[in-house]
């Protein structure tokens, strides 16, 4: 069973709802170990202090804050529970927005929340008057060293608090300067009509990580000894733009019919 890390409350208003907080995402990423080239041993990696000029354990390490140039002040966890803002236990809600004002690039991870016993009622309520205005909250709240901003948004049953980047913290894209380009109608026109031809509703579960799976085989194949091949490079070729846009959107279409007669069989077995 899924393992809450967070505890505290909704509140915004007079409103309090007490909820529990999981992780929401996990990364399905392979993961590698360094080894030593000659006998691939994993290395036992040490600490170094050159001022006693000696090795150390990381149960010996504090957490220190460079304040000046070489002067630190250190901070236990009871330092870090000690933090005076009042969203260490509340994801407090500062107002709600539609969500569509949100631009995705401030997204950053995001977590399920579920009621406590006592906030069940109005944990649905809240929910159900997000779906019903088609808003979400903003919100902070405080937990892993940090203050997030965040956005709450009802998910079926319960609902989901995405951290967000702060402002300061999204790069500014001032910098880029694409050239400016002249569209003709024609190629609008048929540009939409290749997208509206490969319109389709989101499905997850449609898409999987294929760099990991071919990943795992090429393992799997130097396990058992194989020569592994690289493949090669497709050659770019930058075709007629009106050209590639109609055969594009010949081959979207016929996909989108083989795609149509797959299902209607599938619909009578």
């Amino acid at each position: 069973m899924a393992r809450a890390f967070w505890k505290g409350a909704i509140s915004f208003g007079m409103v309090v709802i007490p909820v529990k907080m999981y992780v929401a995402t996990q990364s399905q990423t392979l993961a590698f170990h360094l080894l030593h080239k000659k006998c691939l041993t994993r290395p036992r990696q040490v600490l170094y202090c050159e001022a006693d000029n000696e090795y150390f354990s990381a149960k010996e390490t504090v957490r220190g804050f460079e304040y000046v140039k070489g002067q630190y002040v250190v901070l236990d966890e009871k330092d870090f529970e000690k933090v005076p803002v009042k969203t260490a236990h509340a994801i407090d809600i500062r107002g709600f927005v539609e969500a569509g004002e949100i631009d995705p690039v401030y997204y950053h991870a995001s977590h399920y929340l579920e009621p406590e016993e006592l906030g069940v009622k109005p944990f649905a309520l809240l929910r159900e008057a997000l779906v019903k205005t088609g808003r979400v909250g903003i919100a902070k709240v405080s937990f892993q060293r940090r203050e997030h901003l965040g956005c709450l948004r009802p998910l079926g049953d319960i609902m989901a608090l995405h951290t967000m980047y702060y402002h300061d913290e999204v790069l500014s894209r001032s910098e880029l300067n694409p050239p400016k380009q002249e569209l003709k109608p024609e190629e609008l026109e048929l540009a939409t009509s290749l997208v509206n031809s490969m319109a389709r509703s989101f499905k997850p579960d449609e898409y999987e990580d294929k760099y990991r799976l071919a990943l795992k085989q090429l393992i799997e194949a130097k396990v058992r000894g194989e020569e592994i091949k690289a493949p090669r490079a497709p050659k770019v070729e930058v075709p007629d733009l009106m050209s590639a846009l109609r055969a594009s959107l010949a081959a979207a279409a016929k996909k989108g019919t083989k795609e149509k007669e797959k299902a209607a069989v599938g619909a009578k077995e």
